[in-house]
This record gives C-alpha cells, structure tokens and sequence, in this order.
C-alpha cells in the first residue's frame, strides 16, 4: 500500500513539475543574450545565463519552480546581474532553434547550466544550477563568483 501511496505522490509531484515546466518567460528575466549584454554595460553589471529545457529537463522544471521563478531571487540576483533565460524546450521547436547558435557557442554540455558574462561578453564563472536548489544557496555562489571575477 506505501508503494501505491508514494507512486501516486510521484506521479503528482512530476505533473505539477511538468505542468509548471512549460515556458513562459519568466518575471524579471530576458531571452535576448545580446540585449542583455547591452543593458549589463549601461547599467555596469554582470550577465547571468541560465540554459534550460524548461519542459523536458527535471532539474531545470525544479529550479525554475524553487529559485528562478521566485521574486526574492530575481530581486537579489537582479542587484549585481542581468538575468537571461536561453530555453531548449522540446515543445517548442522553433525556439529551441533560435537558441541553438547560442549553446553551440557557449558550448553547453548540460542542463541547468548557468554561465556568468561580464558586461563585455567574456565567461567569469559556470556551474550546473542544479548543484544549488535553494535561493540563499544559489545568492551564495553568486556572491563567490562575483569576488573571484573582481579579484581579476
């Protein structure tokens, strides 16, 4: 019977995931890499990436639910970051084709990959986002990469 109970919590836990996997922008973040490089040099900031599949990906769907999605993340992250969002969702082919150049380029070899730009385009920091799944973890590995750009 605890076999059925936990399938059932599973099967539950994975729609709602799924459910609130498929991509809306998310507040707060852009799709445009270039945009974003251009707003972080007005605004003398760096650039946060985050490389998804927004509908296809468990830790992607988890991480956009638990950290991305949340306002006090996007306020925190938004004081030093110009936060961009590059999704390869399955359900959406056309997007994923558009962004495709963009992980080629970055060489993106998994998924959530972040990947930290100084305002002039060149990589200070990459981790898989997954390896920190709760906001003050992620504000934290934030912080760290930021010291180690501003010691170059």
């Amino acid at each position: 019977m605890k076999a059925i109970s936990y399938l059932a919590l599973f099967a539950l836990s994975a729609t709602t995931l799924i459910s609130s996997g498929f991509a809306k922008p998310l507040k707060g973040w852009g799709e445009d890499l270039t945009v974003a490089l251009e707003k972080a040099k007005t605004e003398n900031k760096a650039v946060l990436v985050e490389f998804t599949g927004s509908d296809w990906c468990p830790p992607c769907m988890k991480m956009r639910a638990e950290v991305f999605s949340k306002q006090k993340f996007v306020d925190a992250a938004s004081k030093n970051f110009i936060l961009v969002e590059i999704d390869m969702p399955k359900g959406d082919q056309e997007l994923a084709k558009k962004n495709q150049p963009t992980v080629e380029k970055y060489k993106v070899d998994g998924f959530p990959t972040v990947i930290l730009l100084n305002s002039a385009g060149k990589e200070f920091g990459r981790f898989y986002a997954s390896e920190h799944p709760a906001i003050a973890d992620f504000l934290k590995r934030l912080d760290k990469e930021l010291a180690k750009k501003n010691l170059d």
